[in-house]
């Protein structure tokens, strides 16, 4: 599930109500015994102390620059006990998830099993038959071009009962919280909707009904599910031990409660942290940690996890639309960001109820930025449907252009 645009140095996504807790913060700078010209650990620590203290109940990051390590945390993993947040923690990262999936896809492609510009209907013509899935391409699916919205406002409608988004309903999302979806069922959803353009147009719209194609896609392609070919080929080549798809609807390992406002609706913002994840699958529900974050995207955009024509092909950018109307540069299951004071940037970000994360690495691979927080969707809304700047906001920025540009 994708959230406000990362086209700068900003988030705008929820609402919270101020919640007092202790300031906790942790930090380490690890391999070196000096502070390194690139990290300024003090500037890190206090700027990520600034998100804690704007409203984030939770918030911690991995920051690296040419062999170096700082990890930080700031605020409280519960805020009925204080239970201190941690910067090892686990964490829902969403739809950084889109990422492994699209790498596993192009693995494919490299073994010949599927060409980009082929059809779907060719793959999964009882999925996707007829006239649409001769003009939808694999690629259209990767880079949201396909034209096909997104099941979620159907599997989770407003509170009137019409789908929109981003005004789900709160009972939404406690009537689905145990519910075990087949992804085939919410794909359909997304099909029997009104298309929100033609297949293969200048500019997409997001799409996690897209992803869950590519899950049944891989699953026709290499036998066994989405989740298993991912975690073989994906997750262990990255050598990742704390990143696995969810087995339940509770995080295994030390994590944090996870706060969702959804943009005022949920007051106070009501946890999530247990929640059946299989409403978007390899689309956006895998469990992570900054520190193998930071580590896959290294790996991906150093050649390990797929050759260097797959990546040039994962970096072909399109402009997307996401879900508050803004747009991106996507490519096939990468954000590309330009930051005119420190480079181009290559990641994606995430959410899922109660969770907000983002990863970007520069494309050097020199420098990277991992976040994770505990509240989601804290902003409120207006009457176009466009998110309020709050005041986490502001401090988010100052605390991205630390981490991903230096102390200047």
């Amino acid at each position: 599930m994708a959230r406000a645009s990362l086209a700068v140095l900003t988030i705008s996504a929820g609402m919270v109500t101020a919640v007092p807790a202790p300031n906790a913060t942790a930090a380490v700078l690890a391999g070196s015994t000096s502070q390194p010209a690139g990290l300024d650990p003090a500037a890190l620590r206090s700027a990520l102390d600034g998100v804690h203290r704007a409203g984030m109940p939770g918030v911690f990051a991995e920051v690296r620059d040419a062999g170096q390590v700082w990890r930080g945390a700031s605020g409280v993993a519960d805020v009925r006990t204080g239970r201190p947040i941690r910067p090892d923690m686990r964490h829902r990262v969403g739809s950084i998830t889109k990422t492994f999936t699209a790498a596993a896809v192009l693995q494919q492609v490299e073994k010949g099993r599927i060409r980009l510009d082929a059809p779907i209907g060719r793959y999964l013509p009882r999925l996707v038959p007829g006239e649409r899935g001769d003009k939808i391409t694999v690629r259209m699916l990767l880079n949201h071009t396909s034209g096909i919205p997104d099941y979620l406002p159907y599997a989770f409608p407003s509170l009137d009962g019409l789908p929109s988004l981003p005004d789900v309903s709160p009972d939404s999302l406690d009537d689905n919280q145990f519910k075990r979806f087949r992804p085939t069922e919410l794909i359909e959803l997304g099909l029997k909707a009104p298309p929100v353009g033609e297949p293969g147009a200048p500019a997409g719209v997001y799409s996690n009904t897209n992803y869950l194609l590519l899950g049944q896609l891989l699953e026709q392609v290499t036998g066994t599910t989405a989740e298993e070919y991912i975690t073989r080929n994906v997750i262990e080549r990255a050598g990742l031990r704390h990143t696995a798809f969810p087995r339940g609807p509770r995080i295994e390992g030390p994590h944090s409660r996870m706060y969702e406002a959804l943009h005022g609706l949920i007051d106070p913002p009501r946890d999530y942290s247990v929640y059946d994840m299989s409403w978007v699958g390899p689309a956006a529900s895998l469990v992570s940690t900054v520190e193998d974050v930071n580590v896959f995207y290294a790996k991906l955009l150093d050649g390990t996890i797929v050759n260097r024509s797959s990546l040039a092909q994962m970096q072909r950018t399109v402009q997307v639309y996401n879900f508050y109307g803004q747009t991106i540069d996507y490519g096939l299951g990468l954000h590309k960001v330009t930051i005119p004071s420190c480079g181009i940037f290559w990641g994606h970000d995430g959410t899922a109820w109660g969770a907000e994360s983002m990863s970007l690495t520069r494309a050097d691979g020199k420098r990277q930025m991992s976040v994770a927080m505990n509240l989601a969707r804290w902003s409120t809304i207006d009457a176009l449907g466009n998110p309020q700047r709050h005041p986490i906001d502001d401090a988010l920025s100052t605390f991205y252009q630390r981490a991903m540009c230096g102390p200047n």
